[in-house]
């Protein structure tokens, strides 16, 4: 190829990458030119032998075409939705980071992925299914304890752009708990707890298509979290909900974890809150014993979500 510096073409092979996930055999690559020629040669370095990677080829080509198969007559909106559905029930984050965890080969062939990984793998979903979708990837921060890059998707559903990072929704999901804290954001959201991107990505500026709003779980009225906390008691399941009636501070929190645990009081139960406090969604469970901590926050990352208590009883609110 026309000859650049390694840095360039390090960056170029990355972002090949990102745009292709099927190329997910090539990990890294060696690079030789003579001194006076226009031109490098690239030589990739790969996870498996020839044999291999097309036997692993036909393999991920035939699963994501399985996959795909029962989303193919659904909407956009319907298909993005399988899509991170099935990476929330189906993806187990690898703490190991073993290779091939950073390709499509980790979730989908060994149920299993990073960031990358999962990414890789929504858009290749997307892809098959015919959404437009890229991979935004952010920066590490020291300052802030992120010790590394991020990557999540763009995607494009009714003409508009949205974040969708499933990677951080698998790390709140618990059984059949799915959660959609990073369905479909804007940017002002999703920016609340990533960091800025390294490459440019489109504006994503509409905030209607939110998961929870366009479920109806997207609160802004004290009185609206109460009627649905009793349904939600009297059908012996979770509440999930977004507040969206002003900015979630600690005196408007506050009053909606009195109003969660009297109503659970109303029908015998006590409320056991979990917050993702960027992204103003609480989950509330419902359960016989009283919980010492009045609400654990939980930080949304690759992996498993972290809680810690924010505020220690009920008595103390």
């Amino acid at each position: 190829m026309p000859r650049v510096d390694g840095r360039e073409l390090s960056d170029i092979f990355f972002r090949l990458r990102l745009d292709c996930p099927e190329i997910f055999w090539a990990v890294s690559f060696q690079y030789r030119f003579y001194r006076d020629s226009g031109s490098v040669e690239l030589i990739p370095e790969y996870l498996f032998d020839k044999g291999k990677v097309r036997e692993h080829q036909k393999a991920m080509e035939s699963r994501a075409a399985k996959l795909a198969r029962p989303a193919a007559s659904m909407t956009e909106r319907e298909k993005e939705l399988y899509i991170h559905d099935f990476i929330c029930s189906n993806v187990r984050y690898d703490k190991l980071k073993k290779p091939y965890s950073h390709e499509i080969i980790g979730p989908l062939g060994q149920g299993v992925g990073v960031c990358e990984g999962i990414s890789k793998t929504v858009k290749i979903l997307c892809d098959v299914l015919g959404i437009w979708c890229i991979i935004a990837v952010s920066d590490a921060n020291p300052e802030k304890r992120i010790k590394y890059r991020h990557a999540w998707n763009i995607v494009k559903i009714g003409g508009k752009y949205y974040h969708l990072d499933a990677t951080f929704d698998n790390s709140l999901s618990c059984g059949e708990s799915l959660r959609h804290d990073y369905f479909n954001l804007e940017d002002k959201q999703i920016f609340r707890d990533h960091e800025p991107v390294i490459y440019e990505i489109p504006p994503c500026t509409d905030g209607t298509c939110f998961y929870y709003r366009e479920k109806k779980l997207s609160f802004t009225k004290t009185e609206e979290v109460g009627k649905r906390a009793l349904q939600a008691i009297r059908k012996d399941k979770p509440l999930i909900f977004h507040w969206r009636g002003g900015y979630l501070t600690r005196e408007i929190l506050s009053e909606l974890l009195q109003l969660l645990e009297q109503t659970a009081l109303q029908k015998g139960r006590h409320a056991k809150v979990g917050l993702n406090w960027p992204q103003a969604v609480l989950q509330v469970k419902f359960v016989e014993e009283a919980q010492r901590e009045a609400v654990i926050v939980e930080e949304a990352n690759e992996g498993e979500a972290e809680g810690r208590s924010v505020l220690e009883d009920y008595s103390n609110i």
